[in-house]
């Protein structure tokens, strides 16, 4: 954990993002079995998803979730086409963006940025696996 915010702050010890799902059963299983995430269990009826790298996000059940339209969780992998190969044989499926040059696999292969391939969750939250190089 970081030292506690000094000077004008307003004394920020940490920080976390979260976002809705309208399953949790759902979520679980996804961020467990298709991404190999650790998924915990909060006692009031949240997940904590654990993050590479030490970083935890909370999902929270919102019976009427919309997604939001853009990326919500982005995933660095080492290889992107090892990523995205293991990803659609667990079935997962690559959103396609018009006007994004995106390879036959759904990979946008833009050399002024990172390799990048979205899909989404089963709540259709925005996702993506992602290769700086």
């Amino acid at each position: 954990m970081t030292e506690p915010q000094t000077g004008p702050g307003v004394g920020i010890r940490a920080a976390f993002s979260g976002f809705a799902v309208p399953d949790i059963d759902a979520a679980r299983a996804f961020y467990t079995d298709t991404l190999g995430l650790t998924v915990l269990d909060n006692e009031m009826g949240l997940l904590r998803i654990q993050l590479p790298g030490g970083a935890e996000v909370m999902v929270y059940p919102k019976p009427d979730h919309v997604p939001a339209v853009f990326t919500i969780l982005n995933f660095a992998v080492e290889d992107i086409d090892a990523a995205v190969d293991a990803l659609l044989a667990r079935g997962v499926t690559f959103e396609r963006y018009e006007g994004s040059p995106q390879d036959q696999k759904g990979i946008a292969r833009d050399p002024r940025g990172p390799q990048i391939a979205w899909f989404t969750d089963p709540a259709g939250n925005i996702l993506s696996v992602l290769q700086n190089d």
